[in-house]
């Protein structure tokens, strides 16, 4: 395939390796074009003809490019981020990328966690960990991209806080971005009888152009990969199980010192010191088992029930499974010990010692209880 055809949709070359990546289109159809003309990539012909976004991803250097872009423009930055996954979501420098543009937070999946939770004690959670981060957000809204009505009390204050700006949405693989953008198009069809969607020559990066009026447009951009998540080590399979669809059950469970909780197979805790029985509650995919067990069984349940008793990772992926990695905190006020792109476990004790694992790459940290 030729490497300067283009898309003139989103202006991404065209390719048919990879189609996760910007610009794919299958090597068939290509063929069957005449012309360099008429050609759409396959994200831009869903969007032009069933009015559907398709998520791509950006590798590092694109996304700097694409940030560095976001500093000449004069626009709203909405950053979609995940709520279930909230760290490996979190764009790191996006503050300073923006330049004086201001940015707008939408703590996407509400949906998943406990209605039991008030909404205005997770905004202000969500904006003190943003803060924390270096980002100082104009707003912050909590959102469920399947739910239209929340979907629709979204865009009416999207219309209020963009000031007649153009808007670039914003976001890491895997946390919705498209489906929110799916459900902004289809409810303004809906409403509006008709929407024009307009393509624009562009970058490398497969940004689509959605028109919001006086000649202003909301931007979708590619989706951000991020390397400290499990999603690099399981398969398809594995993944619909992980991830959660519906309102996560809370698990609670009473340790004793020197017991283990298994997350799965995937990741593991370990209750290490502190004043007799407590309690810990893991927020996870219902999907997943969890089986607990004495500290010093641990590493032999593991070892011959990898796979297994212990799932995911299947037992075909075991052999390419990396072994767990230990990350040992002291917990000094009620916090959560969080599995990136997995869950967390909450813990209410304080002056306890725990231990996280999980497989090297994947980032296991504490942080300030969420519920």
């Amino acid at each position: 395939m030729n490497d300067e055809m283009r898309c003139i949709g989103c202006g991404a070359i065209l390719q048919s390796k990879e189609e996760s990546i910007s610009g794919y289109l299958p090597s068939s159809v290509l063929g069957e074009s005449d012309s360099e003309d008429d050609v759409y990539c396959k994200r831009c012909f869903r969007l032009r003809h069933y009015n559907e976004v398709q998520d791509v991803e950006l590798n590092d250097d694109d996304f700097l490019n694409m940030l560095q872009e976001l500093n000449q423009k004069d626009a709203l930055i909405v950053n979609v981020i995940d709520i279930f996954d909230f760290n490996a979501s979190i764009i790191s420098g996006i503050q300073r990328f923006a330049g004086n543009n201001p940015i707008i937070i939408v703590a996407n999946k509400s949906d998943l966690l406990p209605k039991v939770h008030r909404k205005s004690k997770l905004r202000q959670w969500v904006t003190e960990q943003v803060q924390s981060h270096g980002i100082r957000p104009q707003n912050v809204y909590l959102v469920s991209a399947l739910n239209k009505e929340s979907v629709t009390e979204f865009m009416k204050a999207l219309e209020k806080e963009r000031k007649g700006k153009d808007v670039y949405v914003v976001g890491t693989t895997n946390v919705g971005k498209s489906t929110l953008i799916n459900q902004i198009i289809n409810i303004a069809t809906e409403s509006e009888n008709t929407i024009t969607t307009s393509y624009f020559p562009g970058t490398t990066l497969g940004k689509i152009e959605i028109p919001l009026g006086n000649k202003k447009v909301l931007v979708d951009t590619p989706g951000i990969i991020q390397k400290n998540q499990f999603s690099q080590y399981l398969n398809p399979q594995e993944l619909k199980i992980v991830t959660p669809r519906k309102e996560v059950k809370a698990k609670a469970y009473q340790l004793n010192n020197k017991q283990t909780l298994f997350l799965g197979g995937l990741a593991r805790f370990d209750y290490l010191m502190g004043e007799g029985k407590q309690s810990f509650v893991c927020y996870l995919s219902n999907e997943i088992t969890i089986h607990r067990t004495k500290t010093e069984n641990a590493d032999e349940l593991y070892e011959n029930h990898l796979g297994e008793m212990l799932s995911p990772p299947s037992a075909e992926s075991v052999a390419t499974f990396p072994k767990l990695k230990r990350h040992e905190f002291k917990i000094k006020e009620p916090s959560d010990i969080v599995f990136n792109g997995l869950g967390w476990v909450s813990i209410d004790a304080t002056d306890i010692q725990v231990a996280g694992w999980a497989p090297e790459g994947v980032d296991v940290i504490v942080r300030k209880q969420l519920i």
